[in-house]
């Protein structure tokens, strides 16, 4: 098992679609949701599973909603910024992570995948904040970007 880092195939192609919109007007919503090292997740993942997600204090299925989402550019780059995702009070262990889009095509409950990043190891918190820091939202450094 595994956890890989990508922007997934499934995104760009529903991209052209027209299902995601990152409009902060558009009423969708996009969530992380967080994954033990048992989850095999990266380019090729499509949608939201349960399947080996975190179990713990402070932490719910699904996870949270991602604010802050402002779609830029610079250059021939164009990006997208989410604020840092924190759970509080938390008693997890998770590898990695999944955005995941609720509203695609402008339906509800919908569970359509966005991005993985994978951690690299194993992070824990123990009663504290688990925080997912997003990098510098630049054509170099943000989490999805189109170049």
């Amino acid at each position: 098992m595994a956890i890989t880092s990508a922007v997934c195939t499934s995104f760009k192609k529903e991209l052209l679609e027209r299902k995601h919109d990152f409009n902060v007007t558009s009423g969708h919503t996009f969530k992380l949701a967080l994954f033990t090292s048992a989850a095999t997740l990266g380019a090729s993942t499509t949608a939201y599973t349960t399947t080996n997600e975190v179990v713990g204090t402070g932490y719910t299925a699904g996870g949270v909603t991602l604010t802050n989402i402002d779609p830029t550019s610079s250059g021939t780059t164009a990006f997208v910024d989410f604020a840092d995702a924190t759970f509080s009070s938390a008693t997890i262990t998770a590898a990695g992570a999944l955005i995941y889009n609720t509203t695609t095509d402008g339906g509800s409950a919908t569970t359509n995948a966005v991005a993985v990043i994978a951690f690299g190891a194993d992070k824990t918190s123990t009663n504290g904040d688990f925080t997912v820091q997003f990098p510098v939202a630049d054509a170099t450094n943000a989490i999805v970007r189109i170049a």
